[in-house]
């Protein structure tokens, strides 16, 4: 009788009796490695092309080529932010942060920028008189900001007093009404 070899053989362990393989079942290394040959193929089957190196083509990567340079910092960041819809956010953190820049030293003093809610900037002033004299300066201020900051998207701009108690609602309120001052 002829000794069988190879992938389908019964290996070193499998005794003469063959009581654990006698149905034909393979072991499970040999089934595996069968699997591995169909998938994979085997190194007769591939040929000799599947050893080449692909051939490098002229112009396919050349140092110094048009087009190899590596791109700015600055511009991968600015495509990225438009790429993901920051600008206009980006934009309304660098007009509050340049306040002094947009209003003047003195102005910037005395008002600063609390928020910008649907395209209208808020400025909280010291006083009401600050916030009478920024209401006339309203269209330089926008100017301005169109001009440096035209993706915050500022279209008015809301200048308030300081902060008053409100005597309209609570346990202490009067009807009528109420004290009037101008707390600033």
């Amino acid at each position: 009788m002829a000794e069988m070899t190879g992938p389908g053989a019964p290996g070193p362990d499998a005794d003469a009796g063959g009581d654990e393989f006698d149905d034909g079942a393979e072991s499970e290394s040999v089934a595996v490695y069968q699997r591995f040959r169909r998938v994979f193929g085997s190194a007769a089957v591939r040929g000799a092309n599947a050893r080449k190196r692909r051939v490098k083509k002229a112009g396919d990567s050349v140092p110094f080529a048009p087009g190899r340079d590596p791109d700015r910092l600055g511009d991968i960041v600015q495509g990225l932010t438009a790429r993901l819809g920051w600008d206009s956010s980006l934009a309304q953190s660098d007009l509050m942060l340049a306040w002094t820049e947009i209003a003047g030293e003195e102005t910037a003093a005395h008002s600063h920028p609390t928020g910008i809610d649907n395209g209208t900037l808020t400025v909280e002033c010291e006083s009401t008189a600050w916030a009478t004299q920024l209401r006339l300066m309203r269209v330089q201020i926008t100017t301005r900001i169109a001009e440096k900051y035209p993706d915050a998207g500022v279209q008015s701009i809301r200048f308030q007093g300081p902060d008053a108690p409100s005597w309209k609602r609570g346990p202490k309120s009067i009807p009528g009404r109420g004290p009037r001052d101008t707390y600033g």
